[in-house]
């Protein structure tokens, strides 16, 4: 055997112990969504997110590293329901991906794809920062998530036919697995009907509406509008006829406010994850759950 043939020998063995390239690059908007699309992806995927757990998703600056990364991505992955609105755009124009732009098959939104709640009847700036389109937290009930899941799987698909049977089998088995969650999550959570909370903005409805919760009050006046003095009196004269059982705030809101009403109404703060990162323990889609009602339920035993 000649060297020459010696070396093509051990380049094919060297590339055959490689691991397969990923086909898709990903860029995620939020952590939920990065954790999704590793879920159906596996190592067919390489998965960037933009933002993390303890950002506030409304309000991100569009970087010129987060342009880079929308440059090269196969596939954008966003909340949508203008929740983006102030910084995706500017991503989309900057980084001049044709793959990535709305309307293209690169560019996914989370939100069309489940029945949106609080959409509003009319439009008034006095009523603070309400969305169009309706409320665009869709992830927090789960779900959302399985919908989402089947229609981000199809959409893989779409863009990398040639691992289509790969990416079923990845979305058969995230189903079967979140099914049993769900199933699990909801019997778990059976002590949480009815609780009375106030809440920090709104970015807790679908959670709420899944779990049966009952939301008397929000420590913003008005969505978007940080808490007021004023705001925080009044709020604590209404908890004395209408009891609530924590306050309950994002990882990433600040705790000061929520920590005064705690103080005064003498009622604990649940601090939840919100998202996959939130907390030490939410590392995935499935322990954000595990986490988020662990630590509600800590309110009721």
């Amino acid at each position: 055997m000649n060297n020459w043939l010696k070396l093509i020998l051990l380049a094919a063995g060297w590339i055959a112990a490689q691991p397969a390239l990923a086909g898709l690059n990903v860029m995620a908007c939020e952590p939920e969504w990065g954790a999704l699309s590793k879920e159906l992806g596996g190592d067919k995927v390489s998965v960037y997110v933009a933002t993390t757990a303890l950002q506030d998703p409304h309000h991100i600056e569009a970087r010129p590293s987060l342009i880079a990364r929308a440059r090269s991505a196969d596939l954008m992955v966003c909340t949508g329901a203008e929740l983006e609105i102030g910084w995706v755009p500017l991503l989309q124009t900057q980084a001049g991906n044709a793959k990535i732009q709305r309307g293209q098959p690169g560019y996914f939104e989370a939100a069309p794809q489940v029945l949106m709640l609080e959409i509003p009847e009319r439009l008034d700036r006095a009523m603070g920062d309400v969305h169009p389109q309706g409320n665009p937290h869709v992830h927090l009930d789960p779900r959302n998530i399985g919908k989402i899941a089947t229609a981000l799987s199809e959409r893989m698909i779409r863009l990398d036919p040639g691992e289509a049977e790969y990416y079923r089998a990845r979305a058969k088995s995230f189903s079967e697995r979140w099914q049993q969650a769900l199933a699990r999550w909801e019997k778990d959570a059976a002590p949480l009907r009815g609780m009375a909370v106030v809440g920090y903005h709104k970015n807790m409805t679908y959670l709420n509406a899944w779990l049966g919760i009952r939301e008397v009050g929000s420590l913003e006046p008005k969505p978007g509008l940080p808490p007021t003095t004023s705001h925080m009196s009044e709020l604590l004269v209404r908890l004395a006829k209408d009891p609530a059982k924590a306050v309950v705030r994002s990882a990433y809101n600040d705790p000061r406010a929520a920590e005064w009403l705690s103080g005064s109404a003498k009622i604990p703060v649940v601090t939840l994850p919100f998202t996959v990162g939130g907390t030490d323990k939410a590392k995935d889609l499935f322990s954000l759950f595990d986490d988020t009602l662990a630590r509600l339920l800590a309110v009721v035993k």
